[in-house]
């Protein structure tokens, strides 16, 4: 990357790692109309480049190149919210080169959107405190605020407010994708959750219901349980499954088929429709990969968040050396 002036286009190529939800419990639909959930985030090897060319300009213009037409693209939008933020003009070029599935539950476009977040005040010579990049990232989307810390992490209200949790290693996973389409609202719909309101015990799908109390109760053991010796015992869940598999019972069935071939774990991230299996060796996750029809299956492993942040340090290069990231 070439020294900052005024003139200066300054040019770095940043990653943006898939994730999984390890579990995810749906309680109850909010009065902002978001749903309060439960999840533990997992980010993976999976991943896509950034690239990102920025100089100072009289008038803000911001171009996307990417390999895909991505409507309303969270992309542009992280970039001109960070202008904003700082108060700048600027001429911002980004390329992406698409390699995570999109609408899979894997967090491609969250993943992205994170990726401009932390790189583009750094190019731009005013990085943004911790606390502003995170409103700015929950502004963009549920799971935007996750990745930018990465690892292992609780994920509580919409998936906004985030708390570590132990890292799990590097476990070697497969993300089966089969290109299935799973509608997000649809998902939330089919689970029926009724409206919390404070103080209104009654009120179906509130924290005091008999409905959520259970859900919180695995949760809860779920959270405090989970460690890479325990993984394999733990009942991990996702909430979306029974619907989503109802829906589409061809999920069901490749959910089946990673069980069957070795999979500790075999669960749906998100709200779908890719799933993912955590495997005993590399070797088993790779030899189960091809038992899936080709461009399905990926062989990953799951990124702890120093190896997440040391990766992405390593991109920025001199410039995140006197920025927050460090």
């Amino acid at each position: 990357m070439r020294s900052r002036n005024s003139t200066a286009t300054l040019h770095v190529e940043v990653p943006a790692f898939a994730k999984l939800n390890l579990d995810l419990r749906v309680l109850y639909k909010r009065l902002d109309g978001y749903h309060e959930i439960r999840t533990v985030f997992q980010t993976i090897s999976l991943r896509e480049t950034l690239g990102i060319e920025f100089r100072r300009a009289r008038r803000t213009e911001l171009i996307l190149d990417c390999s895909v037409v991505i409507e309303n693209n969270i992309v542009l939008r992280a970039a001109q919210a960070v202008l904003d933020h700082l108060g700048m003009t600027a001429w911002v070029r980004l390329s992406l080169r698409k390699r995570i599935p999109m609408g899979a539950g894997l967090g491609g476009g969250s993943s992205d959107a994170a990726a401009v977040l932390f790189a583009l005040p750094v190019l731009a010579g005013k990085p943004i405190p911790p606390d502003q990049l995170h409103e700015l990232a929950a502004g963009l989307g549920s799971d935007v605020p996750f990745f930018l810390y990465g690892g292992t992490a609780l994920g509580l209200g919409r998936g906004t407010e985030l708390y570590p949790l132990p890292d799990l290693g590097t476990l070697p996973a497969l993300v089966v994708a089969s290109g299935v389409h799973v509608s997000t609202a649809d998902a939330y719909r089919s689970l029926e959750r009724g409206v919390h309101v404070p103080d209104r015990p009654d009120v179906t799908g509130s924290l005091t219901s008999h409905d959520t109390l259970p859900i919180l109760g695995e949760f809860q053991a779920i959270a405090w349980g989970l460690h890479r010796a325990a993984l394999g015992h733990l009942h991990l869940k996702n909430d979306f499954e029974k619907a989503v598999f109802s829906m589409h019972p061809e999920l069901a069935s490749l959910s089946r088929k990673l069980k069957r071939l070795g999979a500790k774990h075999a669960l749906m991230t998100g709200s779908g429709s890719a799933l993912f299996g955590v495997f005993a060796s590399q070797a088993e996750a790779k030899a189960a990969a091809g038992r899936f029809p080709s461009g399905w299956a990926y062989p990953v492993r799951f990124l702890p968040r120093a190896t997440y942040r040391a990766v992405r340090h390593r991109a920025l290069g001199e410039a995140a050396q006197s920025s927050f990231l460090t």
